[in-house]
């Protein structure tokens, strides 16, 4: 058992040295200062170009719930053309306080762009304001405002209805004329109607400076990193700007990188958490059986309903988090009303087991925090996403507490069949957020374009919380480091509103 738990580590560890390597071997100059403008304070990443003498200039807007370090990657590319190159973090997002909303990070971004112009740090004909999603349609709101050389936007968010797009979907209400020479770019696998929208928005303008791209076989998020993206980007601003036509690539695969290391921590997870909870008897007994798969999506709706006219946790200010904090507080609370009799002691949640599963939790927050930080992602909590953290554990802990009383003791440490109850469960809780969305117009898409990544995280953290379960056999402590483990996730992913 030692030398499995030593075979572990030591692969662990190398899987997250390559992925180390892999995101972080491009050298830049870059400084990060704290830009004040307009009452709005951003955290700023810029770029200094390759050669040192920039030949123009390049103010990137990063999407909703993403960040600057995000952005990192493109950030390098045109570094690479010799551009200076600025990052700022939007209102709500990475290191910059909130409040967040649409209109204050186009407020923001207007003033930071004017700011950088009076400050000459930035001369407006030699610059193209770029961005992806969100960060795309501010770009193009603020060109319109502020005339700049040109705009780059990758799949910026829609700022028109359309089907599949309703009014409360939508972050902008009101699409500007486009300005003069804007590069429009989106994926082939692109959700809903936003392909068809970027190109309403060009054939709106009339403008024959103006150009659209289709990339094949990327989605919102991997069209970031398209070497195609990156080749029209490059004849783009060599067009407007004269910059180099031709330079490498940047070197470093972050996604890659990124997602090596999650692989090596998730082997590094359970050699960790089997030393933290040394392994306990099962108890005796038949657990009753659980509901059905119909009385779940029942709850579920009526949950959904409720978050939908009583939203109690929305001082929370999370954007769009704390709905979810809603939604599964109300979920958990019906289920445990169901299985009231199965209901731990409230000392179970203070017993040595418990404090050793949230502390364990804690260790793993911090670790996998880190390497994001390292490599991908700004998720190392601020202190205003800290201050919110105790509250969000509680709203989550009866959700978790109720999924451990439906799933009954596992049979060992990792159990395809409990996992995919498991998942199923979930799944049915996310769809019921998806009829919120198209039939109650809860306007909550953010859940819905994060659902990849709550779907990875829900894997990860089940197998973890399933390994606590079978070692403990306490479903007081499982969710106990099951809700720690989503607390300090929707902290790291949601906007401060």
């Amino acid at each position: 058992m030692k030398f499995r738990a030593l075979l572990e580590f030591f692969v662990g560890l190398l899987i997250c040295l390559l992925g180390f390597f892999l995101a972080r071997r491009q050298s830049f100059e870059v400084h990060t200062v704290l830009a004040t403008a307009g009452g709005c304070h951003m955290a700023t990443d810029f770029y200094e170009p390759r050669s040192g003498t920039p030949q123009g200039y390049v103010v990137l807007f990063h999407g909703l719930a993403a960040n600057k370090t995000v952005m990192a990657f493109n950030a390098q590319e045109f570094a690479n053309l010799d551009l200076r190159v600025f990052v700022p973090d939007l209102p709500g997002h990475g290191r910059t306080p909130g409040p967040f909303s649409p209109a204050a990070g186009e407020s923001c971004a207007l003033e930071f762009v004017s700011d950088l112009a009076a400050r000459k740090a930035i001369l407006p004909e030699r610059t193209i304001l770029a961005g992806h999603s969100l960060g795309g349609a501010i770009a193009i709101r603020v060109a319109a405002k502020f005339p700049v050389a040109g705009v780059i936007a990758i799949s910026p968010a829609p700022m028109q209805t359309a089907p599949g797009f309703s009014e409360e979907m939508i972050p902008f209400h009101d699409a500007p004329k486009l300005p003069p020479h804007s590069l429009l770019i989106s994926g082939q696998w692109e959700p809903g109607p936003i392909k068809s929208l970027t190109e309403r928005l060009l054939a709106s303008s009339g403008d024959p400076s103006s150009k659209y791209v289709m990339i094949p076989r990327t989605t919102h998020v991997s069209v970031l990193f398209s070497r195609r993206t990156f080749s029209e980007i490059r004849a783009w601003t060599s067009a407007l700007l004269g910059s180099e036509s031709y330079s490498p690539f940047p070197r470093n695969m972050p996604v890659l990188g990124c997602l090596l290391g999650i692989l090596g921590l998730a082997i590094l997870a359970p050699p960790f958490l089997r030393e933290m909870h040394p392994a306990v008897d099962p108890p005796a007994g038949t657990a009753p059986a659980p509901p059905s798969a119909l009385v779940w999506l029942g709850l579920a709706l009526l949950a959904l309903l409720l978050a939908r006219l009583t939203m109690p946790f929305r001082f929370l200010h999370l954007f769009e988090g704390d709905y979810l904090a809603s939604y599964l507080f109300f979920a958990g609370l019906l289920v445990l009303i169901i299985r009231r009799r199965s209901w731990p002691s409230l000392g179970d949640f203070f017993t040595p087991v418990s404090l050793s599963a949230a502390a364990s939790a804690l260790l793993l927050v911090l670790l996998f925090g880190g390497w994001f930080e390292l490599t991908f992602y700004e998720a190392w909590p601020t202190l205003a996403r800290w201050l919110r953290f105790p509250l969000l554990f509680l709203c989550f802990l009866p959700w978790h507490l109720a999924e451990e009383l439906f799933l009954g003791e596992p049979v060992s440490s990792v159990s395809v069949r409990r996992l995919g109850k498991a998942l199923a469960l979930r799944a049915i809780l996310w769809a019921a957020i998806l009829l919120g969305i198209l039939f109650l117009h809860t306007g909550e898409i953010l859940l819905f374009l994060l659902a990849a990544y709550f779907a990875a995280f829900s894997v990860l953290q089940r197998l973890a919380m399933d390994l606590v379960r079978f070692r403990t056999r306490s479903p007081a402590a499982a969710a106990i480091f099951g809700a720690i483990l989503l607390a300090a996730f929707a902290l790291a992913i949601f906007p401060v509103a």
